[in-house]
């Protein structure tokens, strides 16, 4: 069997980068894992060995990746992939499994997606960081979250420094003044009975131009976004409080209790009492 370290971090939920699971594995010849496809980013870099790599890319066209060690190689969310290990060289790799409002933008810093999956490195020592970065967050499974999100910080960061495909980041453009501007209203707003028209409107933009330029920055559509930030709200509410399920919800915008629990059930997997069974600090 292989041998395979595994932990889920905590239900905690951070908006600008969330750590879901991470982990290190040396693996069998020729194990395998797929097709499957992830709600999530996840990055593989490859310690020793060899491996492939087969992805849907935007096309839906299947590509196959032969990557080594020294490499890695990202999975975009619902994309639909295999991994193998090759027969005589098999692969032990370490993989981090995140997302957030600010990871597109680390990525495309880094000029990965999901027509571009493989990490090639530019600079041995950033690469060397990168690698034992993400082995300590595979093996500091019990410090606290804000630990393990501060090492993810510095995950990226050498992931953008280092990639061979990195790109320049461009600042100061309208649309990310447009992002922010929006960002700020949902903060503000979340709890009262705002639309995604309510948003756009107070950025002065057309509703179908705010919702590409929010897609392209953020990587979900400003619904999409606005559903999993009231639901991180109720989330805390739920394990900090003792607030009836009724008031959390009323208190995150949602003053129906049954569309309330459909909607935490679609992003947790689960009603909110029974989260909060599994959860609640109080």
């Amino acid at each position: 069997m292989s041998d395979v370290l595994f932990s889920i971090f905590p239900n905690e939920r951070f908006v600008d980068l969330s750590l879901y699971q991470y982990g290190w594995e040396e693996c069998e010849p020729l194990h395998s894992y797929g097709p499957f496809a992830r709600n999530h980013y996840l990055f593989h870099y490859v310690i020793s060995g060899t491996g492939t790599l087969t992805a849907m890319d935007s096309n839906g066209i299947s590509q196959k990746y032969t990557i080594r060690s020294g490499q890695g190689f990202l999975i975009s969310p619902k994309q639909i992939t295999t991994y193998s290990a090759d027969k005589d060289h098999p692969w032990e790799y370490t993989w981090l499994e995140f997302d957030g409002l600010r990871v597109k933008e680390a990525l495309s810093l880094a000029g990965l997606s999901i027509d571009a999956p493989i990490y090639r490195s530019n600079d041995k020592s950033m690469s060397s960081n990168l690698k034992d970065t993400m082995l300590y967050i595979a093996n500091h499974s019990k410090e606290s979250p804000f630990h393990l999100i501060g090492h993810l910080y510095l995950f990226l960061d050498y992931l953008t420094k280092s990639s061979t495909s990195r790109k320049m980041l461009m600042s100061g453009k309208m649309s990310d003044f447009y992002i922010k501007e929006s960002l700020s209203f949902i903060e503000q707003n979340f709890q009262n009975d705002i639309s995604i028209e309510d948003i756009s409107h107070f950025c002065n933009l057309n509703r179908s131009y705010f919702g590409k330029i929010f897609r392209d920055h953020v990587g979900k559509s400003p619904q999409e976004f606005l559903i999993n930030y009231r639901m991180s709200k109720a989330a805390e509410l739920l394990k900090l409080t003792k607030l009836s399920i009724a008031d959390i919800g009323n208190a995150v915008g949602y003053p129906n209790q049954l569309h309330f629990s459909r909607a935490f059930k679609n992003v947790y997997g689960t009603s909110p009492r029974q989260w909060r069974n599994e959860n609640k600090m109080v």
